[in-house]
């Protein structure tokens, strides 16, 4: 079997927006642990350069798959 490498895909907020639905001031207050909305299991961004972030495509796609098992 060979392994297939698969480049790490950067998406920018504006696709992260799209991807989970919800709205840039909900992104970012789920990532400020001093805001009602934190949540500690939200990905990271990444820093693409002095005032650019990025999130790896993966790990918003596994954020959203967790949250669909929490689902009732």
């Amino acid at each position: 079997m060979i392994n297939k490498i698969y480049p790490a895909i950067i998406i920018r907020r504006k696709e992260v927006e799209v991807i989970t639905g919800l709205s840039r001031s909900t992104i970012y207050d789920r990532m400020n642990s001093k805001s009602p909305r934190y949540d500690k299991t939200f990905p990271t961004p990444i820093s693409l350069g002095a005032r650019a972030v990025g999130w790896y495509e993966t790990d918003i796609l596994n954020w959203l798959a967790s949250r669909e098992e929490v689902r009732p």
